[in-house]
C-alpha cells in the first residue's frame, strides 16, 4: 500500500508544475509537445518509485521515424503508465469521454490528439475509429488495448473490431505488443502495487501489405500477443491458428519471439 501511496503521491505532486507550466505553455503556443513529456515523463517515473522494474524486448527493431498502430493486451491500471511511455514518439490514445468534460484537461487531450470514447454506445465506438484515422494520417502512432478490458487471469479476451478496421483503413504497420508481469504487480481489482519485473515485449511489425482480410489480421495480433505471454495464459490452439504469411514471421513464431536487449 506504501508503494501505490508513493506513487499518487509523485503523480499529486508533478500535476501542479503541469498546470503551472505545462498547460499554460500549451494553451498559448498550441503546442502539446512539452505537456505530453512531461506526463510521460510522470507516468514513467511514478511507477518506478513504486518498485516496479520495467525490461523492454525488441523496441529498437522499430523505425522511430514510422508511424504504428500499437495492439497490446491489457491486465492492470498499470499498462498504460508504463507502455506508452516506451512508444517511439508522440502517441494518442482512446480515452473515457467522460474526462473530456473537465474544463481544462479535456482542452489539453483534444489538443494532444487524444480520443473520446464511449464503450457502451455502438456508433460512438466507430465514430471514434473514424476520428483515429484523422490521427494516425496526422503521423501520431495509437497505442490500443484491443480486448477493451483487463484480463483477471492473464488470458486474452476477444478482440474489438474497430482497431482493425482502423489498421486496414488506414494502411498503418501494426505493432503487436504483450504485457506480462503487471497482473502479478498490481491485478484487476487490487489497489496495491508490489515491487516487480514487468516486461514489454514489442514484436516485430505486420505489414500492410500482409494484412490480409480484418478476421485474418486480427488472428495474426492474437497469436503473436499470446506468443509472449506465460504457458499457463496461452491457449491449446497456439501455433496452428494461422499460417505465417512469410519466412520471416514463420521464423519469429517458431522461436518464441524477439530476444532480450541490454
Amino acid at each position: 500500500m506504501i508503494r501505490t501511496i508513493t506513487m499518487l503521491a509523485f503523480w499529486a505532486l508533478a500535476l501542479p508544475i503541469a498546470a503551472l507550466i505545462g498547460f499554460p505553455w500549451t494553451f498559448i503556443t498550441g503546442d502539446v509537445s512539452l505537456l505530453y513529456r512531461m506526463f510521460m515523463f510522470g507516468a514513467w517515473n511514478g511507477v518506478r518509485l513504486a518498485g516496479v522494474h520495467v525490461q523492454t524486448v525488441g523496441l529498437d527493431k522499430l523505425d522511430p521515424s514510422r508511424t504504428y498502430i500499437f495492439m497490446s493486451n491489457h491486465v492492470s491500471n498499470l499498462d498504460p503508465p508504463i507502455t506508452i511511455p516506451l512508444i517511439p514518439r508522440r502517441s494518442s490514445v482512446m480515452v473515457k469521454k467522460e474526462l473530456f468534460r473537465v474544463p481544462i484537461l479535456g482542452r489539453a487531450m483534444r489538443m494532444g490528439s487524444l480520443l473520446p470514447v464511449d464503450r457502451g454506445n455502438r456508433d460512438a465506438g466507430i465514430e471514434s475509429v473514424r476520428a483515429a484515422k484523422n490521427v494516425v494520417r496526422q503521423g501520431l502512432n495509437m497505442a490500443i488495448y484491443v480486448e477493451g478490458k483487463r484480463s483477471f487471469d492473464g488470458k486474452l479476451l476477444p478482440f474489438k473490431k474497430g482497431p482493425f478496421y482502423l489498421a486496414m483503413e488506414c494502411g498503418i504497420p501494426v505493432v503487436p505488443v504483450t504485457v506480462t508481469g503487471t497482473r502479478e504487480v498490481m491485478p484487476k481489482g487490487r489497489f496495491a502495487i508490489k515491487p516487480g519485473l514487468v516486461t514489454v515485449k514489442f514484436h516485430p511489425p505486420i505489414e500492410p501489405e500482409n494484412f490480409g482480410s480484418r478476421e485474418c489480421l486480427m488472428e495474426k495480433v492474437r497469436v503473436v500477443i499470446e506468443s509472449g505471454l506465460p504457458p499457463e495464459c496461452r491457449s491449446a490452439e497456439l501455433g496452428v491458428a494461422v499460417v505465417p504469411s512469410s519466412k520471416e514471421e514463420h521464423s519469429f513464431l517458431s522461436s518464441g519471439g524477439p530476444r532480450p536487449t541490454s
